[in-house]
């Protein structure tokens, strides 16, 4: 008498396809969620890259001795004061700008007749000319500067919400750590993962903030020195864009190159074009991206995609916080989990060395030591470190 097959025990999991589904359709949800509070959620944000950025000096200065309360206090002074500064030059220069646009308006006009005569000698009838001129105004164009300018800066509009944020935070930043640090025996995939982001968020804003200050150096020398009006407008405009990867060039070149049109004519755009060109390509193209790489360490695709992604659902500000908004996202749902950190492997812009395994396994099972020395310092030292 043979055994007869006990009853199948049914699985537990769900289908694969069907966890697929359930977390594209979540992934929507949460994506529409965030963009219904895009108003709120860009100064939260903002004010998060700035308490990570600031962060490292509040303990340079407990490290010296300083009272936490003053180190702190210290962080907040230093950081609104310029985040309050960068608003008031930012408000101060789109005023100027306004009231500078309208006085070229004759000259613009005559630009115009320029294109119109040029267009009739080579056959193109008069009145559809005319049509498609008329079409064209230089309230409006100046309409959309003051939009793009408005909307790169709009988080500064709500100058009161973002100070009492970073107030509240910085406030929280110091028992946060603490708090962080008490999960390394618990959890530490973790503790890794938000060390990981805030590393790499601070690398990126070092990074991006010293070469944005050197193109904004280099742009109002020469926009300057063409007689373009309001260089150190410009200078801040392009300081502000080399946030945005890929585009941010081409928003800090567009308003300079108008106003190059309506002061000199079309030699003198094509000029403030190529000295633009000249100075972002060798600065933005070839150096910065170098640094940028080591610190992020993300495809130039997905890059490109972030840039995109957070404009979209966070507005202007998610084009200027695309990266660390990436980096944060990574940290949450891919270097959170030892069973999802190989989607890293195919987000970076490193490639990863073909080297065989010293003990002939592709790589380590989840929760074994990897070979090599990590690339993560630990939150605590070991015993017997220096």
């Amino acid at each position: 008498m043979t055994d007869s097959p006990g009853p199948a025990v049914p699985s537990s999991s769900l289908p694969r396809g069907l966890i697929v589904l359930l977390s594209v359709a979540a992934a929507v949800v949460t994506v529409a969620g965030l963009k219904a509070f895009s108003s709120i959620l860009g100064p939260v944000f903002l004010a998060l890259m700035l308490t990570v950025a600031v962060h490292p000096l509040m303990g340079r200065l407990r490290g010296r001795g300083v009272p936490v309360w003053l180190a702190t206090l210290l962080t907040l002074l230093a950081t609104f004061a310029v985040v309050i500064a960068l608003a008031a030059a930012l408000a101060l220069s789109v005023a100027r700008l306004a009231t500078l646009l309208p006085s070229y308006q004759d000259r613009f006009a005559a630009l115009l007749g320029d294109v119109d005569a040029l267009l009739a000698s080579l056959g193109v009838g008069h009145e559809q000319v005319r049509a498609a001129l008329s079409q064209i105004d230089l309230g409006t164009i100046a309409g959309l500067v003051g939009d793009v300018l408005v909307g790169l800066t709009g988080a500064f509009s709500d100058l009161v919400f973002i100070l009492a944020l970073l107030l509240f935070m910085g406030i929280d930043a110091a028992r946060f750590g603490r708090g962080v640090r008490s999960l390394t025996g618990e959890r530490p995939g973790i503790v890794t993962a938000l060390e990981t982001f805030a590393r790499g968020t601070r690398s990126y804003l070092v990074v991006t903030t010293v070469f944005g200050l050197i193109v904004a150096v280099a742009d109002t020398i020469a926009v300057w020195a063409l007689g373009i009006p309001l260089p150190l407008l410009w200078g801040l405009l392009a300081f502000i864009t080399n946030y945005i990867p890929n585009i941010g060039f081409i928003i800090g070149l567009a308003p300079p190159a108008i106003l190059g049109l309506l002061e000199g004519g079309p030699k003198l755009m094509v000029i403030v074009i190529v000295v633009y060109c000249v100075i972002n390509f060798v600065i933005q193209s070839v150096i910065q991206p170098k640094y940028v790489g080591d610190a992020v360490d993300l495809s130039l695709t997905l890059t490109f995609l972030s840039l995109v992604f957070w404009g979209w659902v966070v507005g202007p500000l998610g084009a200027l916080l695309a990266i660390p908004l990436t980096l944060l996202t990574k940290a949450l749902l891919v270097d959170i989990d030892p069973g999802t950190r190989w989607v890293s492997r195919l987000l970076t812009s490193s490639a990863v060395a073909d080297v065989p395994p010293r003990d002939g396994r592709a790589e380590a099972e989840p929760g074994e030591p990897a070979d090599g020395p990590s690339d993560v310092e630990p939150l605590t030292e070991r015993p017997g470190d220096g």
